[in-house]
């Protein structure tokens, strides 16, 4: 009995992880400035909506946040913080 929910929960906890990554990059690119953005020169619209499709499928919620997580992100962040590079 105790196993079974052991097992229930990991497998739970291992198929949300898509889903908050997904909603983490949501949420994020949500929250940056528009003035950001543009000196990023990248489309706030298009992240968004490309992350929301993304959630759709496993894999590409995956693959789609993953990249903006990992390089969109970081150049956002920099510009946000002063480094117009």
């Amino acid at each position: 009995m105790l196993l079974d929910i052991l097992e229930t929960l990991a497998v739970l906890v291992l198929l949300s992880i898509p889903l908050a990554l997904s909603a983490w990059a949501f949420l994020d690119a949500a929250a940056r400035p528009g003035w950001v953005w543009a000196f990023a020169q990248r489309r706030q619209v298009v992240w968004m909506c490309a992350i929301g499709f993304g959630v759709l499928t496993v894999l590409g919620g995956l693959a789609i946040s993953g990249w903006y997580l990992s390089r969109v992100r970081p150049s956002l962040m920099a510009i946000e913080s002063g480094d117009l590079r």
